[in-house]
């Protein structure tokens, strides 16, 4: 494999460094991400340089831009945890979720109003039942006056009269 010269990788590390900056500022290609393949995609470098080799000895040594992939994954870390998201899918990700989690809740509650209803509305139905069945027998009642039998009625006592 052949070696880069001095000059190429300069070149190299400074179109990664623009890159790097490009995109921790958000200004993402279309289908990109702030990772690493977009890095290298957007550098004109191959992404294997970022990436430790191994020797023929079986030893690893750091690949030709490794010192760059770490300084854009920390720089990306120190911007997500200071609450700024460079991906605007990500931002548009975690919206998602939150309206995701928002819906869930008010599909629960109005589950748990619907079901309320539902009881209600039993009850109710049982209850216009009961009274229905009431008045039918009350009206079979009075089509035959045989079956009712009349209580005397008490004189009305006046509470403005003096009881004797």
């Amino acid at each position: 494999m052949a070696r880069i010269s001095d000059d190429t990788r300069a070149r190299n590390e400074e179109a990664i460094r623009a890159a790097i900056d490009r995109l921790l500022r958000g200004d993402l290609p279309p289908g990109g991400k702030a990772d690493l393949k977009t890095l290298a995609t957007e550098a004109g470098v191959t992404r294997t340089g970022f990436y430790p080799k191994k020797n023929r000895d079986g030893t690893t040594r750091p690949g030709p831009y490794q010192h760059l992939a770490e300084e854009f994954e920390r720089r990306l870390k120190a911007l997500q945890d200071a609450g700024e998201i460079v991906d605007p899918r990500q931002s548009q990700i975690a919206r998602l979720k939150a309206d995701n989690a928002d819906l869930r809740e008010r599909v629960t509650r109005r589950d748990t109003r619907i079901a309320e209803l539902v009881e209600f509305q039993t009850l109710a139905l049982s209850r216009l039942a009961a009274q229905h069945d009431e008045i039918q027998r009350l009206r079979k009642a009075l089509a035959h006056p045989e079956n009712i039998t009349t209580l005397p009625v008490r004189a009305r006592v006046n509470p403005n009269r003096p009881s004797r």
